[in-house]
């Protein structure tokens, strides 16, 4: 049995008890980690082709440890221009030893991603105009907090500046950004 799975950003065709050096992996050395890109599976006589994935199925691996590769010399020279670049490289690699292939069932763990938190834009009268971005944010409550200096940061120079002249704040013409940011937030 062996699969063709994607470790790392590259595909590796593996087998059970198959030590394979891939690119560095966050994880120590002695964990355990889970792929669950698994591209194809072949268990004897059935070939599974994944459309990109094949669902449920994994490939378990020990991390074995981390070492670096074997030094590649990367030497550039332009003849007759007096040009010559001597460069080495050795890549950061992790040895897996694989221990498992899961055909189905395999359960995705996900990384917790946190949700930001959404404005909610000021509500228009019927009667009046579309606001531009600049009037909705002159509009919006200010708050004193660093959330809101970042919020600031996401405008442009003219948006801040506007902002500025709505707010009725002067010699806003000759401020920078920064100098901008710190008037609007107080």
């Amino acid at each position: 049995m062996y699969a063709i799975v994607e470790i790392a950003g590259q595909q590796f065709k593996v087998a059970k008890d198959q030590k394979v050096y891939v690119n560095r992996l966050k994880e120590e050395e002695g964990k355990k980690v889970s792929f669950h890109n698994v591209l194809l599976l072949e268990d004897g006589k059935n070939v599974t082709v994944g459309a990109p994935a094949i669902d449920g199925a994994a490939v378990e691996a020990k991390v074995v440890k981390h070492l670096k590769g074997d030094k590649v010399i990367v030497f550039k020279k332009k003849r007759r221009k007096g040009y010559q670049k001597k460069n080495g490289h050795r890549q950061f690699l992790t040895e897996i030893q694989i221990e498992g292939i899961i055909a189905k069932g395999a359960k995705k763990v996900e990384a917790k991603k946190e949700a930001a938190p959404q404005k909610e834009a000021p509500k228009a009268k019927k009667e009046a105009p579309k606001a531009t971005k600049v009037e909705k944010a002159a509009a919006a409550p200010k708050k004193e907090s660093p959330k809101a200096s970042a919020d600031l940061s996401k405008h442009t120079v003219a948006e801040l500046k506007e902002m500025a002249k709505a707010k009725g704040l002067e010699g806003y013409s000759s401020m920078k950004k920064a100098e901008l940011i710190a008037a609007l937030s107080k």
